[in-house]
């Protein structure tokens, strides 16, 4: 058995893949009060450091971890990843979240775990600061004899339902050879699975209404306009088949970002879920024929997690988590090149 110890953790997304495939998860840090209520809940048996990581010495997961251990240790980290996103060119190039990768680094040169998982948006290998960051920990790894992949991936390669392309990197210590990133996409390769496939047997909902048994089946309200809009939008369909009363006054002799105000095609994958996932104005997040966004729990599917996983926090903050996630399945399907 591998034990896991997850940074940056979230919700759990990651814990979760790797908890699935049999791996045991006994140790989480993450900052985020939401978030830890949710990890909490979710991995009862777990123990979270609810601390900024900035804040903790490697030396305080001594209650944890062991050097001298019998055990494969796995850590696992996605930072936040807002700073090194294409969406985000104009970042300042002092933003404190670049170091991140750099924190997560002093936990590894310290503990040296036999395996290590990294998941983020692809750009943190090669932008700016974030690039040195990379750089720097894969000297790391070079130094103390890893053996490692990276690669950018594509979710819906693996079973994910969404276009949502992802860097990930694996690393293997102790002479052990990591599975090569190619050989998993190659024995998960499936065909696109899609919107339908996951979401349309939730019971329908109108939009600010919240279902009463499943958990966080719940959708934003909408104001009266945009409610015009929704119904004026056919599915897979978005702001342009909008009468011109409709649209937008800065949208009216503006051709890009076409996807927000936007419906799902019910088969075809999702687009990429963002922390406003559930918000009608902010991507193609509208659902394929209900006039309304899509739910948390809808989100939630589309992000693999099941319908016993609970969210907590208010409907923003949900959101959020659930677009911060790694995907469980994507994790579930990575923990194989550690075996």
């Amino acid at each position: 058995m591998v034990e896991v110890f997850d940074f940056f953790s979230g919700c759990g997304g990651t814990s979760l893949g790797f908890q699935n495939y049999g791996f045991r998860v006994i140790g989480a840090l993450d900052y985020d009060k939401d978030s830890a209520e949710t990890f909490r809940n979710n991995f009862p048996k777990v123990t979270f450091i609810e601390k900024d990581i900035r804040q903790v010495k490697p030396e305080d997961l001594s209650g944890i971890l062991m050097k001298q251990r019998k055990t494969p240790l796995l850590f696992c980290a996605c930072a936040p990843c807002q700073p090194f996103t294409g969406q985000r060119r104009l970042i300042k190039e002092n933003d404190s979240r670049k170091s991140l990768l750099s924190e997560f680094e002093r936990f590894v040169r310290y503990w040296k775990p036999d395996f290590i998982f990294l998941e983020n948006v692809p750009g943190i290998q090669n932008i700016n600061k974030s690039g040195e960051a990379f750089s720097g920990f894969t000297e790391l790894l070079e130094k103390d004899r890893y053996n490692f992949d990276y690669s950018v991936i594509k979710a819906s390669e693996i079973g994910v339902p969404q276009v949502r392309k992802r860097f990930i990197l694996t690393a293997s210590s102790n002479g052990r050879k990591v599975r090569p990133i190619k050989e998993i996409l190659e024995k998960y390769s499936q065909p696109e699975t899609s919107v339908k496939d996951w979401i349309a047997d939730l019971p329908a909902i109108k939009a600010g209404e919240r279902h009463q048994t499943i958990p966080n089946h719940a959708a934003f309200n909408l104001s009266e306009q945009n409610l015009i809009r929704i119904q004026h939008t056919p599915e897979g369909g978005d702001r342009r088949d909008w009468p011109e009363g409709l649209r937008v006054g800065c949208h009216k002799n503006y051709q890009g970002h076409t996807d927000v105000y936007g419906r799902m095609k019910w088969d075809e994958p999702a687009s990429t879920l963002t922390t406003r996932c559930i918000s009608y104005s902010n991507g193609r997040f509208g659902h394929p024929e209900q006039h309304r966004a899509i739910s948390v729990r809808e989100a939630a599917r589309l992000q693999t997690f099941p319908d016993d996983f609970v969210f907590y926090g208010n409907l923003g903050s949900c959101a959020r988590q659930v677009g911060n996630a790694v995907p469980p399945l994507m994790a579930q399907r990575f923990s194989e090149s550690f075996i």
